[in-house]
């Protein structure tokens, strides 16, 4: 989970390669996996071959190393920013900005959200990962893309596409619904809406490809498909979501599901920084957006419920400390040690 680089990365997979069209990189990659001589052996490199300079990967790629800025936060910024320049223009004129809808907490009362990195709040989280779709479909910097995930030739319904569909942004109510109806139906958890995201900016990275109105639900799918299959431990069926959407073929899902894989180059591992990196910065977009959490104020119950879910981490580093302890000394533990003192001669 903590390894900068996974070992499922091909030595092409770094995203700074000289630019491709992405059809060339899904062609030159099942060629290259073809062995030309039935008598031999394919070459594999070894592991520290595969390894990516660390300037390199740390530049532009975020689903794969955690100190590497996520893509759909920057995207964000540009409207951040002129939110934030509206609201003092609007403070300055006197404006009322209406009735505050966030809550504080006081000396008689606090307030706590149950989001937290292990146990996300779902509802919060698919608002949260919708809403960094949305910015990526925005503020895109072109219409790159692949026939596979274009929805006029691989309807989701067998309602007609309009002919403006590939020109007109979804707003995020679209994105959410669609999104909020497939996790309802799947019963999907809200960290697999997190690796949803992942696997979607990995894939816009790996690939060379923008997410734009006409490809937007095929990626979607794609990326939820394969994250509920890898984290939920009772993975829901390709034949499951054609049952959520009825127009779609099995061999439709499985072809796409096949061809996302291969973008991907494999690489399915997720970091735990990396998750906790998204995890944050989603928090971060909710906040610049006045998406709040749903807050509760603190009550005896709950109180009670953390005071014993501290107490136990408290306990468990104590029993870590004496383990270490054992162990070794520290600089801070020489206190109290007495030496004797060197006789120079």
């Amino acid at each position: 989970m903590g390894n900068t680089v996974s070992c499922c990365v091909s030595p092409e997979s770094s995203p700074k390669l000289p630019s491709r069209q992405p059809a060339e990189r899904l062609e030159e990659f099942q060629t290259s996996t073809e062995v030309s001589d039935d008598n031999t052996v394919p070459y594999l490199q070894h592991i520290s071959d595969r390894e990516i300079p660390d300037e390199l990967a740390l530049e532009s790629n975020p689903s794969d190393h955690a100190r590497a800025s996520t893509i759909f936060l920057s995207k964000s910024q540009t409207d951040v920013r002129d939110k934030r320049k509206s609201n003092h223009i609007n403070h300055i004129s006197h404006v009322s900005p209406g009735p505050l809808s966030k809550k504080y907490s006081s000396c008689s009362t606090i307030f706590i959200d149950d989001n937290t990195v292990s146990q996300p709040n779902l509802k919060s989280t698919i608002k949260c990962v919708t809403l960094a779709i949305y910015y990526h479909i925005k503020n895109r910097d072109s219409d790159r893309s692949l026939d596979i995930f274009d929805e006029k030739l691989h309807p989701l319904s067998r309602e007609p596409v309009p002919d403006e569909y590939s020109r007109i942004d979804p707003e995020h109510k679209l994105i959410y619904r669609f999104v909020r109806t497939l996790f309802s139906a799947a019963q999907l958890t809200a960290e697999c809406a997190i690796v949803t995201l992942v696997y979607l900016e990995r894939l816009l990275t790996y690939a060379e490809l923008d997410i734009c109105p006409a490809n937007w639900k095929r990626i979607v799918l794609g990326a939820i498909l394969l994250a509920s299959k890898v984290w939920d431990d009772q993975a829901v069926w390709n034949v499951d979501y054609c049952q959520i959407l009825k127009d779609i073929t099995v061999e439709d899902m499985n072809e796409m599901e096949r061809h996302f894989l291969e973008l991907l180059q494999f690489n399915i591992n997720v970091p735990a920084s990396v998750y906790a990196k998204y995890y944050f910065d989603l928090r971060q977009l909710a906040d610049d957006n006045n998406l709040s959490f749903p807050l509760e104020p603190l009550n005896n119950q709950r109180a009670q419920k953390l005071e014993a879910i501290s107490r136990l981490c408290e306990d468990k580093y104590k029993d870590l400390s004496r383990t270490a302890m054992r162990r070794s000394f520290s600089a801070d533990n020489l206190i109290g040690i007495r030496h004797s003192n060197a006789v120079l001669s």
